[in-house]
């Protein structure tokens, strides 16, 4: 088997690529102060106004503490605010602010010049094979990872009945059921 160098690879060439437009996003994103992951949660937010913080944590696919302290900036900043719930008094939903729109708009326009910039040069059928032939991956991967997932609980459970079935047939004395040794 030979070795492609890593440039050749996949993954490798995916994540240079997803780098470079981080990269080329953070620089023109700069202009307006805002990081990329505020942005994520100002496009997410713009999508489901009045989500709650969970959810919207869930969406990005980031710890709780983590977005609360981008809401709080957004919110110091006058880009977001949160709002009682109506029925539930204990909840608190967020909405984007009337001067957080302009500066979603104009991020929008930075990310769809953006991508013009890295798809310059493509035809668009290949730009249309390019994104058939990623969501072919993507969803090969989703597959794979939620296999995988269903296999590790089936494999667990498997474990943990064994235990268990081995422990019930070893002599009482022998079952330490969480006793540490003396």
């Amino acid at each position: 088997m030979s070795l492609e160098p890593f440039e050749h690879l996949l993954g490798f060439v995916l994540n240079d690529v997803s780098r470079l437009l981080r990269t080329r996003f953070d620089q023109r994103a700069r202009v307006h102060g805002l990081t990329r992951s505020q942005w994520r949660v100002l496009v997410h937010l713009a999508r489901a106004e009045g989500i709650i913080q969970s959810g919207l944590a869930d969406i990005l696919e980031v710890e709780r503490m983590t977005l609360g302290r981008l809401i709080d900036r957004l919110e110091s900043a006058g880009w977001v605010e949160r709002r009682p719930d109506s029925k539930d008094r204990r909840v608190r939903r967020l909405y984007l602010t009337a001067a957080a729109r302009p500066t979603l708009k104009d991020m929008m326009q930075i990310a769809t010049d953006m991508h013009d910039e890295a798809l310059h040069g493509l035809s668009g059928e290949e730009l249309n094979r390019l994104m058939q032939s990623l969501l072919i991956i993507k969803s090969n991967l989703i597959e794979m990872t939620t296999l995988n997932d269903h296999a590790k609980t089936a494999s667990t459970d498997k474990a943990k009945t064994t235990l268990a079935d081995r422990a019930e047939t070893l002599p009482l004395e022998t079952v330490k059921l969480g006793a540490a040794d003396d």
